[in-house]
């Protein structure tokens, strides 16, 4: 099998006897990304570096989610991050199945399906998960007092119930906003929304997911705020002027997390590349605000400051992970400050209230295009500090590398034939190298924030991706070999294709490792440590002894950190779950799972116990096996 992108004992006693219904409500995860500003950290410290060992399974549900009848069923993701809200765990499936459980045991208290139709063919097959609300101005067990709210893949903005699940009459029409509205979609399965909404101030803030490389003028990648109570608009922010003459474009969107910050009444925006992502002909310019940290201010949608990470976009460098919003301590001087990790490997980042850089940031020259009617931008930033994560430098023959000889020379011949002049090098009808490729660097899963050590903490993937334009000529007439994903790119002068870089025996032909965790000190730029994650599975069939000698292997899905002083990720084709020391990088503890946790755990507390839990539904688009489970951990009950 390939090794493709996720593209991806001390035991304590304590604890009294558990029923099988919470006493309490706990305290751990109230939203996606931990707090709504994303730092993905947690005051919990009941599981420590001494008796993270004698972590054990304390339960598993079953969603029954595997994408029965689905014509995108073999694509099946599950990306989900539940959150503990009114006493509950919450989580979401692919096809919009909402799912409420006891947080001590696991056990299903409701559900409510979406029934998203299952006979369209969607750009992604996954939901990463939900957000809560509770409204201070009604009472206490009142329908709807407390809410939970998602996205569908087909475009709906859902209200439910946080009891009984059911959809909040007094939201959009019966508990629900069609989302495809005024977004000039172009075609059914294009628009969709696969991260959770974001809550400020009463609002509910949404982004879009686009299938943006089959139309030059794809769906608007607009960010909308709706009253959480009524589910009225209250304002609309698109990120492509226009006005703009001979500019013709879609999309730009944020299709991952949008972070908030009520205090200061602020949305941090991520957002992608505009449409299409491999040619911009005819979107000419730096493509502002496309590849941009935005801040928005919630109450009114005006744009406060922005900054743009890759100009004119050539290689989907989206920013794909979450902005943290983090306090860097530097000097006796607090900073609100907010970090924006890249599929490039570089972290930028930020003053929050004003987007002033924390470290110098310099425009340097990048390789020109030569394809005709495209103008690639000359330059592109890139920070003093932190040092990029991964190589940007090009790939020669001699980079190439093998398992053995055989191994080698395919990848050798692969390297002298494409061009590649490092990172930035435009895509080309001779083919081109991009090294990070465009599943490279941090992606959805996104970054962990312990303020105790001011260290920021992040997983990357080290992949090469080969992008061929193609005339439209020759793409109607030329044979389409399967490893290829192909995109029309319609309105385009150029078709488009693309695979993962890979030998013969399926893997990667630059040398690993080809996943990292790492983490970085955030008031100096420096990186503490680095380590290889994860290590190849069995599946490739390789002999132990060689697969040994690799270690670190393309992850999908993200890190917590915890005052315990531990970091918890999955993310990993291997299917294991594993802790490290936040102050070293030491692998403490692992744990396999039945597939691979291609998502972000959570941790919370509840009567007392501590538990981490994880998604592990495998990956359909990376070749994985798919599944439905959610798994918690805790240490054992005293008996």
């Amino acid at each position: 099998m390939r090794l493709m992108l996720l593209t991806l004992f001390l035991n304590s006693a304590f604890l009294s006897p558990m029923s099988s219904q919470s006493r309490d409500e706990g305290r751990g995860w109230a939203s996606y990304g931990g707090d709504p500003g994303g730092m993905r950290y947690s005051d919990l410290t009941q599981i420590q570096s001494l008796n993270v060992g004698g972590l054990e399974v304390a339960w598993t549900y079953r969603t029954g989610e595997l994408g029965q009848g689905a014509e995108d069923g073999d694509e099946l993701t599950f990306e989900a991050t539940p959150i503990l809200f009114d006493g509950r765990l919450y989580l979401s499936t692919a096809f919009g199945k909402i799912i409420a459980l006891d947080p001590a045991t696991g056990t299903e208290r409701w559900s409510f399906d979406a029934r998203v139709p299952r006979d369209r063919s969607y750009s992604e097959v996954t939901s990463r998960g939900v957000a809560a609300w509770r409204d201070s101005s009604a009472a206490a067990g009142n329908p709807c007092a407390a809410r939970i709210l998602f996205g569908t893949i087909d475009a709906r903005l859902i209200a439910l119930d946080s009891r009984t699940g059911r959809p909040c009459e007094d939201f959009g029409v019966h508990g629900t906003v069609d989302l495809a509205a005024a977004v000039e979609m172009r075609g059914e399965g294009d628009y969709q929304v696969t991260s959770a909404p974001a809550i400020i101030n009463g609002l509910v803030v949404v982004g879009s997911t686009i299938g943006d490389n089959w139309n030059v003028d794809t769906g608007r990648g607009v960010v909308r705020a709706f009253d959480a109570r009524s589910g009225q608009m209250k304002w609309s922010w698109d990120p492509i002027p226009r006005d703009s003459s001979g500019f013709l474009a879609g999309a730009a969107n944020a299709w991952s997390t949008i972070s908030a910050d009520p205090v200061r009444d602020l949305v941090f925006v991520p957002t992608s590349s505009p449409s299409p992502d491999f040619y911009g002909g005819h979107r000419p310019g730096h493509n502002a605000y496309g590849n941009s940290l935005v801040a928005i201010r919630a109450s009114t949608g005006d744009v406060e400051w922005a900054f743009q990470t890759v100009h004119h976009d050539l290689w989907d460098y989206d920013l794909a992970a979450q902005p943290a919003l983090i306090d860097v301590v530097r000097g006796g001087r607090t900073i609100p400050a907010v970090a924006q990790a890249t599929k490039m490997g570089m972290l930028f980042l930020f003053d929050r209230e004003t987007g002033e850089p924390l470290f110098p940031i310099e425009e340097r020259r990048v390789p020109s295009s030569d394809i005709v009617g495209e103008t690639a931008w000359r330059t592109q930033p890139f920070p003093a500090r932190p040092a990029p994560l991964m190589p940007h430098g090009a790939l020669t023959p001699d980079s190439a590398w093998g398992i053995d000889e055989a191994d080698r020379m395919a990848c050798r011949e692969i390297f002298s034939r494409y061009r590649s002049q490092g990172i930035y090098t435009p895509p080309s009808l001779q083919g081109t190298l991009m090294y990070p490729g465009n599943g490279s660097g941090t992606n959805w899963g996104s970054v962990a924030f312990d303020p105790a050590h001011g260290l920021l903490v992040l997983n990357t993937s080290r992949l090469v991706t080969l992008v061929q334009l193609m005339t439209r000529e020759d793409f109607e007439r030329g044979e389409r070999p399967p490893e290829y994903e192909y995109a029309r790119m319609a309105g385009a002068d150029y078709t488009m294709r693309r695979t993962t870089v890979l030998s013969p025996r399926g893997l990667p032909c630059n040398a690993p490792p080809w996943g990292t965790l790492a983490a970085i000190d955030v008031a100096t730029g420096n990186l503490r440590w680095e380590v290889p994650l994860g290590s190849v599975p069995e599946d490739l069939g390789l002999p132990p002894e060689v697969a040994r000698r690799i270690q670190g292997v393309p992850n999908s899905g993200g890190p917590i950190v915890t005052a315990g002083g531990l970091v918890f990720i999955a993310a990993t084709r291997d299917a294991y779950i594993r802790a490290f020391d936040v102050e070293t990088g030491d692998e403490l503890w692992k744990h396999g799972l039945p597939r691979a946790g291609v998502a972000t755990p959570m941790t919370y507390q509840v009567n007392g116990r501590q538990f981490v839990v994880i998604a592990a539904g495998g990956h359909g688009k990376a070749d994985l096996e798919v599944g439905d489970f959610v798994v918690a951990f805790a240490l054992p009950e005293s008996r």
